[in-house]
């Protein structure tokens, strides 16, 4: 048992005193956080996490069908302003109705999609973030989007996240896809939650501007209240980013930060600003499940750090995250040992559970990360990969547990404080990638209550090593 070791530390989840989620989530998926969040009603602060079961976000779902892919209509000329200002829409896959399929922003916990926007000016190095809005196909939009302002000389990427397992893009007419960039995978084999539009360009074009100067990312920056952890491996009280080992899942860097206004009596969305929020009044709040969230959100501000932020075009500037903002943070502030995409990760896996070097540099590159080769391998392949997250992540999560313990669960079904949701999510990871596969045990074991969350969590931070 893992209790055994010498260096296992056990501890209980404790009741904590901040505001809690406390709302139903139908599963967590093997794919990040995954689970849509009802964040209470719209604000614009810190989340309001309520704690009525009714507010679960399946108000209104026309449908008991249990679907894990829908289709999500592109916009034609995606990349400009009025692409992004035109609602995407949520859909049944081959054809099946929304409410046939249960692909319907009502059912966001389930089968919930969302669109993001980070733009770049080229001339001036200027970023910007625009989350354009999703809709159930048949419906409209609560309230009409707004019109981003875009640069003349700008540089649009568009990332995709899904609250269910598959997510496949369809055009809104014959050339959308083509004239966004736009990649749900390789043929016949899609990522799953995660798609792209242009990520390659907007990248390429953002490094370019670092080395000529003319961009400026800042540093992650330091927490006063990390405890160092895991040796010259670790970072020391470096704020965490989307590729340190420190804080990833088995597929870093997926899903979005954007959210969305919902009308449970209509069953309409809007793009969650202040002037649709005060249109809006008591409207729900719906959240894209992911790794990025899960560090803008809750680890960050548990830590004392700040996420990178720009102007929301779509709510008077106001200053907000954004998935690829996440992306040229890791990059700026790379470890000598960063976490990528695996080919081990089951969104990039190929056909038949394949390793496919191919499929995972393709979602690389539409993040900014480096393809596979011996370079990247060293730290992130797939036995490479699983050893620097148990060796890595398992002294972190242990030495911090103080504080994580302190914090709201971002899924109170997989834990009932951040500390026992990391660690349970570390043990899931573990699994996921098939770890054991390598020679390495698991560092996890978790004490689950009646609902199936951890409450306990039983740490192991032996350093291990990985056979090849």
């Amino acid at each position: 048992m893992l209790s055994d070791h010498r260096s296992a530390r056990r501890r209980r989840g404790r009741n904590n005193r901040v505001t809690r989620i406390a709302i139903p989530v139908a599963a967590v998926m093997a794919l990040g956080l995954t689970a849509g969040i009802v964040v209470g009603t719209s604000g614009h602060g810190a989340p309001k996490l309520h704690s009525t079961a009714a507010n679960s976000g399946n108000t209104g779902v026309s449908s008991t069908a249990v679907e894990d892919t829908c289709d999500i209509v592109v916009p034609a000329h995606p990349l400009t302003a009025q692409g992004l200002a035109t609602p995407y829409q949520l859909t049944g896959a081959a054809g099946g109705s929304p409410a046939a399929t249960g692909c319907q922003m009502s059912n966001s916990l389930n089968l919930g999609a969302f669109v993001q926007a980070t733009i770049l000016d080229t001339q001036t190095g200027a970023l910007f973030v625009y989350n354009p809005l999703v809709i159930t196909a048949g419906t409209t939009p609560a309230v009409k989007p707004v019109v981003p302002k875009l640069p003349k000389h700008a540089v649009v990427t568009i990332d995709f996240g899904f609250n269910g397992t598959f997510l496949i893009q369809k055009g809104a007419t014959p050339d959308a896809l083509a004239q966004g960039n736009c990649t749900d995978g390789m043929p016949g084999s899609p990522f799953g939650q995660v798609s792209f539009c242009n990520g390659v360009n907007f990248f390429n074009a953002a490094f370019r501007l670092e080395r000529a100067g003319r961009l400026h990312v800042p540093s992650a920056g330091m927490s006063r209240s990390m405890v160092p952890s895991a040796g010259s491996l670790g970072t020391g009280r470096e704020c965490p980013t989307t590729r340190n080992f420190d804080m990833i899942d088995q597929d870093p860097s997926d899903n979005v930060t954007s959210k969305y206004l919902f009308d449970p009596a209509t069953g309409q969305t809007a793009q969650d600003s202040t002037a649709d929020a005060a249109r809006m009044p008591g409207a729900q709040v719906l959240v894209n499940g992911s790794d990025n969230a899960l560090i803008d959100d809750f680890l960050d501000p548990a830590l004392g750090c700040t996420p990178f932020m720009a102007p929301d075009l779509g709510n008077h500037g106001m200053m907000t995250t954004s998935q690829a903002l996440d992306e040229l943070l890791a990059a700026r502030n790379q470890a000598a040992d960063p976490a990528l995409i695996p080919e081990n990760d089951g969104m990039v896996l190929g056909l038949g559970g394949s390793f496919d070097a191919a499929k995972t540099d393709l979602y690389r590159a539409e993040i900014g990360q480096a393809p596979v080769d011996s370079q990247t391998d060293a730290s992130s392949s797939p036995q490479m990969f699983c050893q620097n997250m148990v060796n890595i992540q398992t002294p972190f999560i242990a030495a911090n547990e103080k504080i994580f313990s302190a914090w709201p669960s971002p899924v109170p079904t997989v834990g009932d404080n951040l500390y026992t949701f990391l660690a349970n999510r570390l043990a899931s990871s573990f699994d996921n990638l098939n770890c054991a596969n390598f020679g390495l045990h698991q560092t996890v074991t978790v004490v689950l209550n009646g609902g199936g969350a951890a409450t306990e969590a039983t740490l192991s931070d032996d350093p291990q090593t990985a056979g090849f």
